[in-house]
């Protein structure tokens, strides 16, 4: 399907009317390049610092840019967006360039432009992520390489939470072990298990997008009978021994996690927890001491925490 990326070139002060011009008139929301934004310090709301190019913004003013499906009515359309922008300045609102500029784009080139910037990386001293449509060779035999096409779900293995989480199954995880993995994302954590030596992994996902997701890295990694996944809430309903827990989601939802993981783990068996901010740090320790965890371990990376305790 193709549709029509427009750009209006327009003034700050202009900015909010324009956008409603566009929104009223089909667009599913808009995209405001701001050259202030050049001098923020951008976080994403995981955390991860990104920079943005400047090439991608006007030198003054802003860029609103919105989309429209291409078709017969279009030119129609377009000459209702430049009227009304333009009559904006009967109410005194400056339009600066007031340019509009137009070009046609395809949808899937949406649904894959992301995938440029997903390139193979080592994360860890062992592990590898390596994009599913990417050919990658092993730069020595010791190398655990995990194939991800991360989808929908959240995860592509790089985020300083995943990292601490596969240190510490590199840390604790021995031949044959039994691993549940809690909240499994696109899977990342399973798959480093079993390369690890698990005998088997149970996953579980509330988000049915993130058990498709699993179910299909699980697969491209060829691990169909080391990997189970289900769509379930935290440990509801579950009942295993295991060896390890592992989670890497929120602080506030580990909380909730304590109990079903102490019920599910051998005596001496390891938990461990990630996607813990400082500030929640020592929350969480209290709680998995309250329970009657030891603490084994805690590693940070950046601001992330991640603590590894023994049943």
């Amino acid at each position: 399907m193709d549709w029509i990326e427009l750009t209006v070139q327009t003034s700050n002060e202009a900015c909010e009317s324009v956008s409603n011009i566009l929104n009223e008139l089909g667009a599913n929301g808009v995209v405001i390049e701001d050259p202030a934004d050049l001098i923020r310090e951008k976080r994403d709301r995981f955390g991860e610092l990104y920079e943005l190019d400047p090439s991608k913004y006007p030198v003054e003013g802003v860029n609103i840019k919105a989309y429209f499906l291409n078709n017969t009515i279009w030119p129609e359309k377009e000459q209702k967006i430049k009227q009304q922008i333009n009559k904006l300045e009967s109410y005194n609102i400056p339009l600066g360039k007031n340019k509009l500029v137009t070009k046609i784009v395809q949808e899937e080139d949406w649904e894959n432009e992301w995938k440029k910037y997903f390139k193979p990386a080592k994360i860890t001293e062992r592990f590898t992520i390596v994009p599913s449509w990417e050919t990658y060779e092993k730069s020595s035999p010791d190398e655990l390489i995990i194939s991800i096409d991360p989808g929908m779900a959240f995860g592509t293995g790089t985020h300083p939470t995943t990292i601490l989480s596969l240190k510490a199954l590199e840390e604790v995880l021995r031949p044959n072990d039994l691993v549940i993995d809690v909240g499994v994302g696109s899977g990342i954590l399973s798959i480093a298990s079993v390369l690890l030596g698990a005998k088997h992994v149970y996953g579980y996902d509330l988000d049915e997008v993130a058990v498709k997701s699993t179910q299909i890295n699980r697969d491209k990694n060829q691990l169909e009978n080391n990997i189970t996944v289900e769509q379930n809430d935290l440990l509801k309903g579950v009942h295993k021994k295991a060896n390890i827990v592992v989670s890497n989601i929120l602080a506030d939802i580990i909380l909730r996690l304590i109990d079903g993981a102490w019920d599910n783990l051998l005596e001496e068996g390891y938990f461990i927890t990630s996607g813990i901010i400082e500030a929640k740090q020592q929350m969480v320790i209290d709680a998995l001491e309250n329970k009657g965890f030891h603490i084994i371990k805690i590693n940070q990376f950046e601001n992330w925490i991640s603590i590894v305790a023994q049943k």
